[in-house]
């Protein structure tokens, strides 16, 4: 996956090369090559059988397959909000409004990350709305800009956010003790850090 990764920077988005390395890229495809070879490489170079190494495959599966179904499941849900407009309606509401740079940021970041629960989504769109009101901003302000951003887009995490079902399956919890322990832990972290991000904006 990194190497497609890379590929993709250096190389023109053509060529046999790219394709193949593309391929083999995909997410699909690279794990289930991970998989094949530590089939062979962690079973058969250990010394177990293929009954064995298959028994104890068997009985991995089942403790993950929850997991894997509902992280999918959320991360779904996230796309159809990002797919719908969400972000758009976040965008609408911040055009024309007289604050400063580096509390829009976190707030359109904060907004977004708490409508579409992906904090990629919230870090790109949140650059993109208030990149119009840096102009004349040092080197210094951009940078606690970015922070802010940074700070907003993992504000809360909650059921729309596929991390969130990851760390509520993974430790066994309940939806509400996700949201009293995972969630609270992220909005202190988005807080607190907007708050350091806020009294260096003072000093700069």
């Amino acid at each position: 996956m990194l190497l497609a990764s890379i590929t993709e920077i250096f190389l023109p988005d053509s060529g046999t090369f790219l394709t193949v390395v593309k391929f083999f890229g995909t997410p699909s495809v690279a794990l289930m090559l991970a998989v094949l070879v530590a089939l062979f490489a962690l079973g058969k170079g250990s010394g177990m059988s293929l009954a064995t190494v298959n028994g104890v495959m068997s009985n991995g599966l089942p403790a993950v397959a929850g997991i894997i179904l509902i992280v999918a499941a959320g991360g779904g849900f996230k796309t159809l909000l990002v797919d719908a407009g969400v972000g758009n309606v976040i965008k609408e509401w911040a055009e024309g409004k007289n604050l400063s740079p580096l509390l829009m940021a976190w707030l359109v970041a904060v907004g977004i990350r708490l409508a579409t629960g992906s904090a990629t989504v919230a870090t790109i769109t949140a650059a993109g709305i208030v990149a119009p009101m840096l102009t004349g901003l040092d080197a210094n302000q951009l940078a606690l800009v970015v922070l802010a951003i940074g700070c907003g887009s993992v504000f809360f995490s909650h059921v729309n956010d596929a991390g969130f079902w990851l760390v509520k399956e993974y430790f066994g919890l309940t939806v509400v003790q996700t949201l009293k322990s995972w969630s609270l832990m992220e909005t202190v972290i988005s807080v607190a850090g907007f708050a350091f991000c806020a009294m260096a904006w003072m000093l700069v």
